[in-house]
């Protein structure tokens, strides 16, 4: 076997797109390149063995004070993780690696069960497990960071996975009771949904500024979706599903319903019976609400009389799998639940397509109704997807005396004088 630490980009990608357990998009150039507008360096290293490349990495190189360094393998090594022998040869080789870069640990974090969990987030007894995986990482010197259950890691460590080893038919018979009433009612208001192009990133971005402000986060620039895009699409590794709403068009569905019910009543109230009364009740009961919907969806016609975007998700399809990787949502005209048909219809353009995977891209493990994003994990079980936990992430230390100066040290540092800054500024 024999190290290369600058593997030829095409036979790099071929690699990593052909991997039978590894494939993943956040191991290709293109990740790579996107990587470098956000000031990280890409290296393509791998094992040759035979001529052949059996292993390989995408290692991104952040800079530090100094001259000094880490590199960070997102959801790497694409390697046979239980293949100890070329695991333990990878290992040195990239640990001389980075102690040429200067760097003070590698880190990982492969996306490998650690064990099977029900959708309660229970170990399944008896279920598959990766537990040898995580024994021989840390005998080979990898510092486990631990069990977390949110968003504290590089990547997330529990997600939801639909496994397209069937029908579409029979894995949206799987979606949730709730998720398929409002899918129906999302086709009935005739929301449209399309492949959108360049020319959407605009209303994407604007959708997504739209949840930011909601949930008082920030994600990315304008700039990064708008090179992630364009770098994605030459590939065709990306997708943008677009979900547009004709308020004038609801109207008039409401109307012709509000018409058809009141016909219904009329015609009731020429029969008798107590089965007539009850039906008659419920009749008036729909009209009500019928005669609410009217009232807000005509304030949204004249809001938005040419229609508007209301939902737009941003897709990367690699190898055989597809990742639900960005979203955006309106805040006005929710009750079309327009992001439930945009999810269906791009969980059937991946089916269609010959994807094997559709990874919906994180979720939490802590499952208390008391965490604040537990809404995140609600919503995206309704799509009967598999609940998966990852085995975590791992750090590779090489330099331990700086490693601990920049994991505990520094961040101690910075809560000190953000504390400090916080108690000296004046009361208003």
């Amino acid at each position: 076997m024999k190290f290369i630490s600058n593997i030829d980009i095409n036979k790099f990608n071929d690699f990593v797109l052909s991997h039978p357990y590894k494939s993943h998009f956040l191991q290709s150039s293109l990740w790579g390149e996107l990587s470098k507008h956000k000031g990280l360096t890409p290296h393509y290293v791998g094992i040759i063995d035979k001529g052949e490349i059996i292993a390989a990495s995408l290692l991104l190189e952040k800079k530090l004070y100094f001259g000094y360094s880490y590199l960070y393998a997102p959801r790497g090594y694409v390697i046979d993780f239980n293949n100890y022998k070329t695991l333990s040869f990878f290992t040195e080789k990239i640990k001389k690696y980075a102690q040429k870069r200067k760097a003070l640990f590698v880190k990982i974090d492969p996306d490998i069960k650690y064990h099977q969990i029900d959708i309660e987030g229970n170990k399944i007894k008896k279920g598959f497990n990766n537990y040898q995986t995580f024994a021989d990482l840390t005998q080979l010197g990898y510092k486990h960071k631990g069990f977390n259950k949110n968003f504290e890691s590089s990547q997330p460590r529990y997600t939801f996975r639909i496994d397209f080893n069937d029908s579409f038919e029979n894995i949206s018979a799987r979606f949730s009771t709730t998720t398929k009433q409002r899918i129906k009612k999302a086709k009935e208001y005739g929301i449209e949904v399309y492949i959108g192009d360049e020319s959407d990133i605009d209303s994407f971005y604007q959708l997504v500024l739209d949840v930011e402000k909601r949930k008082n986060l920030f994600q990315h620039s304008y700039k990064y979706y708008y090179e992630f895009y364009n770098i994605l699409k030459k590939n065709d590794n990306v997708k943008l599903f677009i979900a547009k709403a004709y308020p004038s068009k609801i109207v008039a569905i409401l109307k012709n319903k509000e018409k058809t019910l009141r016909k219904e009543i009329k015609e009731l109230e020429q029969k008798k019976g107590r089965k007539i009364i009850n039906e008659k009740k419920q009749l008036l009961k729909q009209l009500n609400k019928l005669n609410e919907d009217l009232i807000l969806f005509t304030h949204y016609k004249n809001k938005y009389p040419e229609g508007v975007v209301i939902s737009a998700h941003m897709i990367v399809f690699y190898g055989d799998k597809g990742w639900v990787l960005y979203a955006g949502n309106h805040h006005d005209l929710t009750e079309t639940f327009a992001n439930y048909l945009v999810y269906e219809t791009h969980i059937k353009y991946a089916h269609e397509n010959g994807y094997k995977i559709y990874d919906q891209f994180g979720s939490v493990g802590d499952l208390s109704k008391h965490n604040p994003s537990i809404g995140l994990y609600e919503f995206k079980k309704k799509f009967g997807g598999e609940f998966i936990e990852f085995i975590g992430e791992f750090d590779l230390i090489i330099n331990k005396y700086l490693y601990f100066i920049f994991i505990y040290l520094i961040p101690l540092y910075r809560k000190v004088v953000r504390f400090i800054l916080r108690i000296r500024r004046p009361k208003k």
